[in-house]
């Protein structure tokens, strides 16, 4: 079954244009506009998930609190996440959240690319 990333970020366009870029890349990308519907699509058992870009600004569920859920359940606490966020403080959030790795946005294109092949095999 092909590995997916998920890809969650309340701004449509952030969201649309990661998919798009990993998907020419061989990945297969899936969005999420927040921690709430991010957590609904892990759990809903259709694939392997192989790391989350995480937004922490977002409406309904951050990404501090999505993350914080995602801990407390076993059946997805070991799918790395990446925060990708524009705040001044994305390391030190990165770091108390314990998560795998952080970008600060605007992101390079490059840089994300190289962020998810660290975790997920690309599409054959």
């Amino acid at each position: 079954m092909q590995h997916r990333v998920l890809v969650v970020d309340d701004d449509n366009e952030i969201r649309e244009t990661m998919i798009e870029v990993l998907g020419d890349k061989g990945f297969e990308a899936v969005g999420a506009g927040d921690g709430a519907e991010a957590l609904s699509l892990l759990r809903d058992g259709s694939g392997e998930w192989c790391v989350v870009l995480l937004d922490l600004m977002m409406p309904v569920m951050d990404g501090r609190t999505f993350r914080t859920e995602q801990l407390s359940d076993p059946a997805l606490s070991q799918i790395p996440v990446i925060v990708v966020s524009a705040i001044t403080d994305v390391a030190e959030a990165a770091n108390d959240m314990h998560v795998a790795a952080h970008m600060t946005k605007p992101i390079k294109l490059a840089e994300l690319v190289s962020a998810v092949e660290k975790f997920c095999p690309r599409a054959a």
